[in-house]
């Protein structure tokens, strides 16, 4: 068989009357099933080192493997490098080309289609508008394919490229915008497909410190983000040398309207570099106690123990008292409940009987003891602190819950009552005044005054 030149791999041209029929020919002639053969081979071998490499099991988070090995990116990536292996050993061969050449732009289109869904679908999980660049991507890249396979791509792309104007002194064309412009979402794309891929692998790991691995994957996005969006400046055509002056701009903003913004931003970082605080700790901020189940670059999430969620700003967790009951001491915790009784309990007796009580209850240490003290002389009664230590740090309100029942089942079982607010009325009668009094009426009952 004569060798076809290598050219014949480049780009195809806008396609004739006569040319299209030939295709049409092709795909009838026996070369076409072979084609087809090698085609559904390449299919079949992808699909089975897909699932070699992916394993058995459904691997629905995975951006590669996807949840039926077959709705991935690796699929169509593996598959299309298959294709334009046979490809070229049939180029080599002389073969004519017919089905290959519809099914090179289909597997082009695919790929694009799935990384792009994919990765925005792993970055921005609950975006409404990952489903609407879906369709838009789906519809764009069918359509390139439709150009391609007639070859009326290249013509397209040459009546663009003539259609041109001037800005700033430089000449800029249509086809150089969208060129850029696709360059720009590939680079972006594939940036936070890295930066995801990133996350997901130190934050999955069984070692090492949240906090750090947290750090790091916000430094490495935040890094690649940045570097993809100078590519992508570059793609456009955007001058680079323009972002001295809006980063002048932009500092100056900063240093006025963006304080707050860029304190919150630089307090995440300082909480995850110093690892004060954990994924995980429970503390009390501004009056909300909770557990901290992510921390931001610009916030931090507390989350009660009712299930009510706060949004905290990270300045507010560096600039702010903060109490942190998860950093105690062999994890315990101290705990105080305070009661008031009636003037002339017998203390003696009383104060046994709640540390008794107050010991019985399985999460208070025995050891700090508990200790009960009067602390107080109050207008309704005395005043008592009954102090003890906590082991179940997570549980502080159900062990509190406990303490308090097992102190009102003491204060009964001895007849204790507990203080409540009293008044002691004097009334003074004026002995030059005397108002006679009118007797019972129907309307008014007669009443009694104690002094």
């Amino acid at each position: 068989m004569p060798v076809a030149s290598p050219t014949s791999l480049s780009a195809p041209q806008p396609l004739s009357a006569a040319e299209m029929a030939r295709l049409w020919q092709d795909l009838q002639a026996p070369t076409a099933w072979l084609e087809a053969g090698l085609l559904l081979s390449c299919l079949g071998l992808a699909w089975l080192l897909v699932r070699q490499w992916g394993g058995r099991q459904a691997q629905p988070s995975s951006i590669w493997f996807g949840r039926r090995t077959v709705d991935g990116i690796l699929f169509p990536v593996t598959a299309l490098l298959l294709l334009l292996g046979a490809r070229w050993w049939l180029v080599l061969e002389g073969v004519p080309l017919a089905v290959f050449h519809i099914a090179t732009p289909v597997l082009v289109s695919l790929v694009v289609i799935r990384f792009t869904v994919k990765v925005l679908g792993a970055a921005f999980p609950r975006s409404p508008l990952v489903r609407i660049i879906e369709r838009t991507v789906s519809w764009l890249a069918w359509l390139a394919t439709i150009l391609w396979v007639t070859g009326l791509l290249p013509l397209l792309a040459d009546e663009l490229a003539g259609i041109t104007w001037v800005i700033g002194g430089s000449t800029v064309s249509v086809l150089s915008i969208i060129q850029g412009a696709i360059t720009a979402v590939i680079v972006m794309i594939m940036s936070l497909s890295v930066a995801s891929a990133i996350e997901s692998r130190l934050l999955s790991t069984a070692r090492g410190d949240t906090s750090v691995r947290k750090i790091l994957s916000n430094l490495i996005r935040a890094l690649l983000l940045f570097v993809g969006l100078v590519v992508a400046m570059s793609a456009v055509g955007i001058n680079l040398t323009a972002l001295s002056v809006l980063g002048g701009a932009f500092g100056v903003g900063l240093g006025l309207g963006l304080q707050k913004l860029a304190a919150n931003y630089v307090s995440g970082f300082v909480i995850l570099a110093e690892r004060s605080l954990h994924i995980g700790d429970l503390i009390k901020v501004d009056g909300f106690e909770g557990h901290i189940i992510d921390i931001k670059t610009r916030y931090s999430v507390i989350r009660a123990t009712n299930g009510r969620e706060s949004i905290v700003p990270n300045e507010m967790l560096v600039v702010q008292r903060v109490e942190n009951a998860s950093r105690v001491s062999a994890r315990a915790c101290g705990q105080a409940t305070q009661l008031q009784v009636a003037y002339g309990t017998d203390l003696d007796a009383l104060r046994p009987a709640l540390l008794a009580a107050v010991s019985q209850v399985p999460s208070v240490l025995a050891t700090p003891q508990p200790t009960v003290h009067l602390t107080d002389f109050v207008a309704d009664g005395l005043a008592l602190t009954l102090n003890y230590q906590v082991a179940d740090v997570a549980g502080q309100a159900a062990v509190r819950s406990e303490v308090n029942l097992a102190i009102l089942a003491a204060l009964q079982g001895l007849g204790v009552a507990m203080a409540i607010p009293q008044r002691v009325v004097h009334h003074l009668s004026s002995p030059e005044v005397s108002c006679p009094d009118p007797g019972p009426s129907p309307d008014r009952p007669s009443t009694s005054t104690a002094a």
